[in-house]
């Protein structure tokens, strides 16, 4: 079930996002009906203040990508201590998508030029997100990284919801402090999902399946 699983798993994590990415962009790119959806909710959500200021901040890559440069770091001490084969190749797969993801948020915000909110100058460039793209991508791909590490169903649990909290509250801080439209964080998640997806796909991202249910390792695991 496993080998079937995983493909049909991968297949719908990389398809619906993606979908919902091309959608949104649609409506962007045609000022369809649903960013008047997108302004009012805007307008019931804005409220500027430093708490929502401070959970922009954390999508700086000022803030994100060190996190994730110590996820790395991390990854390649115990991938080579461990003398797993090609123990670099996930930190540097992490590493790579972190430098495109520019590459790729850039150029769909210059061909989007969809305006921002009234609370921010005026201008172009907003969609999507790149605050939101930058927290997603650095703290998904800590993530990514540090679960194969991690021994314990606990602490597993507890990274995971770490990383959620931090996506989620940038995506909320972007909104709520009207640096971003909703839909702007929203494809974001939606295009950082693909690209992490891609990563998890990367060979020795995720050994989950060399452990045990217990969270030990198995007989077949190796050192780790």
């Amino acid at each position: 079930m496993g080998p079937v699983s995983n493909p049909a798993r991968r297949a719908l994590l990389l398809g619906v996002p993606a979908v919902l990415f091309a959608l949104i962009t649609w409506q962007v790119v045609a000022h369809g009906p649903l960013l008047r959806a997108d302004a009012r909710l805007s307008r019931a959500l804005v409220r500027p203040d430093g708490f929502s200021a401070f959970l922009s901040d954390l999508g700086n890559v000022q803030v994100a990508v060190p996190v994730l440069a110590a996820a790395v770091g991390y990854a390649l001490w115990r991938g080579r201590g461990a003398g797993l084969a090609r123990w670099w190749l996930p930190p540097a797969a992490a590493a790579v998508l972190m430098a495109l993801l520019p590459a790729v948020v850039v150029p769909l915000k210059d061909w989007a030029a969809r305006p921002g909110t009234p609370v921010v100058p005026p201008a172009v460039g907003y969609y999507p997100s790149g605050h939101t793209a930058t927290a997603t991508v650095a703290y998904g791909s800590a993530t990514l990284l540090l679960l194969s590490w991690l021994r314990s169903r606990a602490a597993r649990r507890a990274v995971l919801a770490l990383c959620a909290v931090l996506v989620l509250g940038v995506g909320y801080g972007l909104v709520r402090h009207g640096y971003h439209w909703p839909l702007d964080v929203l494809a974001s998640w939606c295009l950082s999902a693909v690209l992490l997806t891609a990563l998890a796909a990367v060979p020795g991202v995720s050994r989950s399946s060399r452990r045990t249910s217990s969270g030990t390792p198995s007989s077949s695991s190796g050192p780790s």
